[in-house]
């Protein structure tokens, strides 16, 4: 991705938000904090400007993510961008980023304490990734609710 982004006319990357944030979640993936924030608000602007409403909304998700990330936790941040994200996802018809939002949010929700808006965030997305057959999502997901209780069997 790197290689891309540093010769755009030459890979066909020149309109790039969305390459910016597959940087921009590796950079978060590997623990780069200060990278993928840096990344993520150039895909951001660069969205933005381009008026790719679509891209913008899976930057505001990385936003989110960044933003809720343990040891950097921003919450009124991380709760403002995957909101946003979910907003422009449902609007636009984005599925799989809805989800994802959901999902984000469920965690989020968890550590700040507030359950009963984790489990309903949860609960949406593992309903959204089932309903699409987005079966390493919904793992997951199902991963996120724990053991099953196997109290009632």
């Amino acid at each position: 991705m790197e290689e891309a982004l540093a010769d755009p006319e030459a890979s066909g990357t020149v309109h790039h938000p969305l390459l910016l944030a597959y940087l921009g979640e590796a950079h978060l993936l590997a623990g780069r904090l200060k990278e993928a924030a840096a990344v993520a608000r150039q895909a951001a602007d660069l969205a933005h400007r381009q008026k790719e409403r679509g891209n913008e909304a899976w930057v505001l998700r990385l936003l989110g993510e960044i933003a809720a990330h343990a040891g950097r936790a921003d919450p009124g941040l991380a709760e403002g961008r995957y909101t946003q994200a979910l907003a422009r996802a449902n609007e636009l018809g984005m599925r799989p980023l809805a989800a994802h939002c959901h999902l984000g949010l469920s965690k989020f929700y968890r550590g700040t304490g507030a359950q009963a808006k984790a489990q309903e965030h949860l609960t949406t997305a593992v309903t959204l990734y089932r309903e699409m057959d987005m079966g390493f999502w919904l793992g997951k997901a199902e991963a996120e609710l724990g053991p099953p209780d196997r109290s009632s069997l």
